[in-house]
């Protein structure tokens, strides 16, 4: 399978095309492409941590800085254990388009630590961070790079590394990073902002569609802060979210899932499977339950805060407003939905599974979930691919808020962000979907014509080659 940069790079090659007839001079034309193509700075090391127990632990750390033509670089911190350079590359460059896309003066950047922060303790997740924050110090600020959460990080990881960034300087910068706490200057409505920037693309394309939101129906693969908060903010406009899924398997119900019940639930249990696990109930796959009857299970449901679980005949079921199925998350993909919403990790569509996928609409809410292999296909077969680009950048559009508000010490009220935040969304929809009806184009190619093209220009103007 390709790389996550090998798919970013392909993506925009695909653009190239469209645009090099607007620039006379070819010459120039691609030396700039060849530029876009390679991140301007990488910064890449290993940073030491003192453990709880005395010893000492090296993580590999990686900041990546793609292009800054339009503004400072923009871009979160994850820590996993799958990071790694070629991902942030990726990443960068994908936070240049996003950026561009909704008109941000912004360029792309992304960091990112190789560590399982589950098996960290909070005093050891407090010092990675600020180790860290200190690593990249000399590299970010204000004006150069702006750094925000991303996987596994979050506002109590921002503050750490505010505390170290402003040690090392010896001054207050709190527009260095975002997504940071609302006592230390983060922006009210940060935290649901990438699925509420989601749910207008959403909300956009059904409008033009002609969609009646209570006859579409949603599969949600994710149930993380972007899965939750699309799934309940388009559940608000009245659409039907039928599936949604963690890591551990899918709930899906073809009258419509209560997704408050669900996220109390995971809060309760951790997952959808433990939560079986804990009422001593089996988890049966979709595809099982005819042999599950035979086997002498009804296909009854367990009603746990408004979550279904199959039971053994005869056990009692309390009272609750929801049922439906367990299914795994492959099965997921594969539903008779009206839209499809890969909102978990990258490269969950690809060209072996992307023959099972049914739904007429994907939309993008996790970074790269479509391979384009697996996206050239869909499009063969007039499925509507709503790229990530667009479709999440609503995260990245409320910490260009916050980073306003801190360098103006200013405080918005949420309603203010909500709504400069649908503004923007609705507008960039609208100047993608026009160049979809112009050049008879994709929404993904439209979207990267547009912001291709504003940052080459912009490096032209610079001078840049």
């Amino acid at each position: 399978m390709p790389s996550a940069f090998q798919n970013a790079l392909k993506q925009l090659d695909g653009v190239i095309p469209y645009l090099e007839r607007d620039y006379p001079d070819e010459k120039k034309f691609r030396k700039i492409v060849e530029k876009l193509k390679r991140p301007q700075r990488i910064i890449k090391g290993k940073i030491k941590v003192v453990m709880d127990d005395g010893k000492i632990d090296v993580f590999q750390t990686f900041r990546c800085q793609h292009n800054n033509a339009r503004g400072p670089f923009k871009g979160g911190i994850r820590f996993h254990p799958n990071v790694s350079l070629d991902e942030v590359k990726a990443l960068s460059m994908w936070m240049s388009i996003k950026c561009s896309v909704l008109d941000l003066p912004y360029g792309g950047g992304k960091g990112g630590v190789k560590v399982n922060p589950a098996r960290l303790s909070q005093t050891e997740l407090e010092r990675l961070s600020k180790a860290y924050a200190e690593f990249i110090a000399a590299y970010i600020g204000p004006r150069k790079d702006v750094p925000a959460p991303d996987v596994n990080t979050d506002g109590q990881t921002m503050a750490w590394m505010l505390e170290a960034y402003e040690k090392k300087i010896g001054r207050s910068a709190p527009a260095t990073f975002t997504g940071k706490p609302i006592e230390l200057g983060g922006s009210l409505g940060r935290t649901e902002a990438t699925g509420r920037g989601g749910a207008f693309v959403l909300e956009s394309y059904a409008k033009e569609k002609k969609l009646n939101p209570k006859q579409t129906r949603l599969a949600v693969q994710g149930f993380g802060n972007v899965g939750f908060w699309f799934a309940k903010l388009a559940e608000d406009l009245g659409f039907k979210v039928v599936a949604i899924s963690d890591s551990t398997g899918a709930i899906f119900d073809k009258k419509g899932l209560d997704i408050d019940k669900l996220g109390k639930l995971k809060e309760k249990h951790g997952s959808f499977s433990e939560a079986a696990k804990k009422n001593g109930l089996k988890f049966i796959p979709l595809r099982e339950t005819s042999r599950a009857s035979a086997r002498g299970l009804e296909r009854r449901v367990f009603r746990f805060g408004g979550i279904p679980l199959p039971t053994k005949r005869g056990e009692k079921i309390p009272q609750a407003s929801a049922c439906g199925s367990f299914i795994t998350n492959e099965e997921l993909l594969a539903l008779d939905v009206d839209i499809l919403v890969p909102a978990a990790l990258e490269n969950a569509i690809t060209s072996q599974n992307v023959g099972k996928v049914r739904a007429k609409v994907v939309l993008e809410m996790a970074n790269g979930p479509v391979t384009p292999e697996a996206e050239e296909i869909l499009l063969k077969r007039k499925i509507d691919v709503l790229p990530d680009v667009l479709c999440n950048a609503g995260g990245v559009t409320v910490s260009y808020f916050e980073w306003l508000q801190n360098l103006q010490k200013d405080t918005w009220k949420e309603e203010k962000v909500n709504k400069k935040l649908e503004e923007k969304m609705k507008k960039a929809y609208r100047q993608v979907a026009k160049v979809v009806k112009e050049k008879k184009l994709s929404f993904r190619k439209s979207a990267y014509l547009l912001a291709v093209k504003r940052i080459v220009d912009a490096m032209v103007l610079r001078g840049r080659v």
